[in-house]
């Protein structure tokens, strides 16, 4: 019977959905137990609210100061010493989980399956590949341990009417010294919602022209209360952080409305977005590909249309 230890994302107060959309991955083939570990100095909130997620059978609470602020390294070790009580180890296909797992299975000898989206049972799995063009039938082996990334764009989230046990863990592993926090720095966007996680988002593409006019694209996110997003080509050209990135090489978001203001709309960018409930393009190329996967779409000049969107929105 398969026993699943899902590793939490969190912030130190709140968890990350993805956490919950990894508990609804774990449940589709019925796992006898679905426990989830919260790597924190102080988790105690993060810790009552994953024990209220629906399935849950245990939530692990490994308090260490080295987790205030922590890295892949610091995390790993403690990880693989839990890892001993399970058959899956699952965490989410976002910067934490891409970071986090494969160090994970590289400490217990194993391999790695990433961007798990769907379950045909406990070891027999499907991930996109070739862009998402494709989709790949994986058989895992069931004498070894299983690392894996939940592909968090195809499943909802868990919801929050369960009621788990609480137990505290210590960790006996050694915790690398050579690897430590030293600062955050970047545009964390204020109030703006996470991107990987946001039900709206607002993404630019080259055509934007400049970091400065960029602002066009912050203003209708602000105005609709969205996360902000990019293309490959936006951050190529020095308008936004990586961190923004949506596509192939970025991240993977199914918001419910993605509005794409000068995207052109490659391959790689589309793989990022197939997720999404509704698609707005704005680009003044009436034959950009974006328009052909799009729900509504706007062939205008963006300088022109964002501004009037943005005044008929606040009136």
């Amino acid at each position: 019977m398969a026993r699943v230890l899902i590793v939490a994302e969190h912030d130190g107060v709140s968890m990350n959905p993805s956490t919950a959309k990894c508990v609804t991955c774990a449940r589709s083939f019925s796992a006898e137990t679905i426990d989830i570990v919260v790597l924190a100095d102080d988790g105690e909130q993060v810790v009552n609210e994953a024990a209220k997620l629906a399935g849950v059978t245990t939530v692990i609470r490994v308090n260490h100061p080295a987790n205030d602020c922590a890295l892949a390294a610091v995390l790993a070790p403690q990880v693989a010493q839990l890892a001993v009580d399970y058959t899956h180890i699952f965490g989410p296909s976002t910067t934490f989980g891409k970071d986090l797992m494969p160090r994970v299975a590289a400490l217990l000898g194993v391999g790695q399956l990433s961007d798990v989206m769907e379950a045909e049972n406990a070891f027999r799995f499907k991930r996109p590949i070739y862009a998402g063009n494709a989709i790949v039938t994986v058989q895992t082996p069931e004498n070894r341990v299983l690392v894996a990334t939940v592909r968090t764009a195809s499943y909802t989230a868990a919801e929050p009417t369960g009621s788990a046990e609480i137990e505290s863990k210590p960790i006996t592993a050694d915790i690398p010294k050579h690897t430590r926090f030293v600062e955050l720095r970047g545009d964390t966007g204020g109030a703006r919602p996470d991107l990987q996680t946001a039900t709206r988002v607002v993404s630019g593409g080259r055509a934007v022209g400049s970091k400065e006019n960029f602002e066009l694209i912050y203003e209708l996110a602000d105005t609709i209360g969205a996360a902000v997003g990019a293309s490959r080509a936006a951050v190529d050209s020095g308008y936004v952080g990586n961190d923004l990135q949506v596509g192939q090489t970025g991240k993977i978001i199914a918001p419910e409305l993605y509005i794409a203001v000068g995207i052109s709309g490659a391959i790689q960018h589309l793989t990022g977005i197939k997720d999404a409930g509704t698609i707005v393009a704005i680009n003044k190329d009436e034959e950009a590909p974006i328009f052909e996967i799009a729900d509504f779409g706007l062939a205008a000049d963006l300088f022109t249309a964002v501004p009037e969107l943005v005044a008929a929105l606040k009136n």
